[in-house]
């Protein structure tokens, strides 16, 4: 075992190490056996001008169309890259990584065996801006800008800047739906509406970080509504999992990403303990992601989450699924299938060797089954397969890896403050979500979905176990269970096990679940009804 000091590298506290960052992530390359890197405690600071860039296709972020002329599609600044670097541990000795511009802050590519623990990753003046109302009138409402934001009225028009960004205090306002909203009367929750400068007739600086707005009426504000204005794009992302094996993080703090917290892609074994993904209790902002914390897509494996705490995301707690991809082309065994949502595409998770099911996309339902012997990537959004069989595919279907359906514990955390549903679960792996808490979910704590027509999530649950977890408040049902089939041919979900489980403060039913078949329901606690069913067999 060798250990790396990070001092060795000019890495000292309180300055820009960007550059220093390099040096040492081109010597780790070049040491083959096991390897430890070691800071020293303190805070370090990071520029995003000076970082090193690299191509990162990372799913469910920001799709081509959605950049600017002026960018390069999927072009990232990384400050800690892991490129092809095995065997290391990455221990930031509880210090405090201050990046300044936007970046994905963590990327590992092609790794095996990495664990990264005790670091804490801050953001200074990031893109995402609170403003909170403290004075309402008839015509008009005062908001004061959060203590960090960085703001500028230039001949009378109000601009938000920082590194990387520059833009109107009241840009896209009128089409602008998903900013979060925090009101005073309930601090633990958050739900997506219109811009607060919707409608907005005249905007005035009136000194002291406040503005002066007039509207046609005020009726939608409250005192002290605190309203959370963001660049939805998704265009970086906090950690990026990559083709990686065995990878751990653990203590890790992360106050703020400007997409997704974490995305594991095409990686098997991932092992997440005691992280925070939270804005800290000091900061002049409540939210810490712009979208999902944890995106787990096409992985294998185990996927373990626990002993964590999620506050403040911008859509879902976890997202744990696969991805159908749409059957365009078939001849000779061999299949030309494609990427059909914008925001997913520019990588091969279909490996020689794995199993793919042939789905209809209406019922969701299989319909075979074949060993991919080929696979290769045409281009940004189509893959060609040869495969042991075509007799069950069809053009317009889908096909599901089920080699890539990994098993998930999600086991003793804390989720607040969630925009959309605290679990998102589409895998045929074994889940098992145990001793949770869900204080504040907009929507429901746990969805177990699976769709071929909208988002191409994949696909069926086969063996899910959710048990004495405490549901706080959920905006909507607290566990759905819905699949997105069109037509009913049987069940698409089985083998749900709902046990132990406290539902609080919600009157309606708390399960709802639609072609589902072995539903168990044991010693659950409803302030509400219990279950609404349709095709599904459950006992109780």
């Amino acid at each position: 075992m060798k250990t790396v000091y990070a001092g060795e590298f000019d890495i000292c506290t309180n300055e820009d190490i960007t550059k220093q960052l390099i040096s040492l992530f081109d010597y780790l390359k070049t040491v083959d056996e096991d390897k430890t890197v070691v800071f020293e405690k303190g805070t370090y600071y990071i520029d995003s001008e000076k970082c090193k860039k690299y191509m990162l296709y990372i799913t469910n972020t920001v799709g081509d169309e959605e950049f600017s002329n002026d960018e390069t599609p999927h072009l990232n600044a990384v400050p800690f890259y892991f490129g092809g670097i095995d065997n290391i541990t990455f221990d930031g000795g509880n210090s405090v990584f201050v990046i300044d511009g936007k970046v994905t802050n963590i990327a590992m590519e092609n790794c095996k065996n990495i664990t990264l623990k005790n670091i804490e990753i801050q953001h200074s003046h990031p893109d995402m801006h609170e403003l909170k109302v403290v004075r309402k009138g008839i015509f008009s409402v005062d908001f004061e800008i959060d203590r960090d934001t960085q703001y500028e009225f230039v001949n009378g028009k109000g601009y938000f800047f920082g590194k990387d960004y520059r833009y109107a205090i009241d840009y896209k306002s009128n089409n602008s739906w998903w900013i979060g909203l925090i009101r005073k009367a309930t601090p633990n929750k958050i739900k997506r509406v219109n811009h607060p400068l919707f409608s907005a007739l005249k905007i005035r600086d009136l000194g002291n970080r406040k503005i002066r707005v007039t509207y046609p009426n005020t009726a939608r504000f409250k005192g002290d509504d605190c309203y959370h204005l963001f660049d939805v794009r998704r265009q970086f992302a906090g950690i990026f999992v990559n083709k990686c094996e065995n990878v751990r993080l653990e203590n890790v703090k992360q106050r703020f990403n400007y997409s997704l917290a974490l995305v594991a892609q095409d990686s098997e074994n991932i092992t997440v303990d005691s992280v925070e993904f939270a804005p800290k209790k000091d900061s002049a902002r409540k939210m810490a992601s712009v979208a999902d914390f944890i995106q787990i897509c096409m992985c294998r494996g185990d996927v373990s989450i626990k002993n964590s705490y999620f506050d403040g995301a911008g859509d879902d707690s976890l997202n744990v699924h696969g991805v159908h991809f749409k059957i365009t082309d078939i001849g000779n065994n061999q299949l030309t299938v494609r990427f059909m949502h914008p925001q997913t595409h520019g990588y091969n998770p279909l490996r020689v060797g794995d199993t793919i099911a042939y789905i209809n996309t209406d019922t969701l339902l299989e319909e075979g089954t074949a060993v991919i012997e080929k696979s290769e990537l045409v281009n940004e959004y189509e893959i060609m397969l040869t495969v042991s069989s075509t007799d069950k595919a069809r053009v317009g279907n889908v096909i599901e890896n089920i080699s890539a359906c990994p098993n998930l514990d999600f086991e003793n955390n804390v989720m607040t403050r969630i925009i959309t549903r605290g679990l998102l679960i589409t895998t045929r792996g074994k889940v098992n979500v145990k001793n949770n808490h869900f204080i504040s979910t907009t929507m429901s704590g746990i969805l177990l979905s699976d769709d071929a027509k909208s988002w191409y999530e994949s696909g069926m649950c086969k063996d899910v176990t959710i048990e004495n977890n405490t549901f706080d408040y959920c905006g909507q049902t607290p566990i759905l269970i819905k699949p997105e089939n069109r037509v009913y041919a049987g069940a698409v979900h089985k083998n749900i096990k709902l046990i132990g489980n406290t539902f609080k403060k919600y009157k309606g039913y708390s399960i709802s679940a639609k072609d589902t078949d072995g539903i168990v329901l044991k010693d659950n606690i409803y302030s509400g009804k219990s279950i609404k069913t349709k095709n599904c067999d459950y006992k109780q």
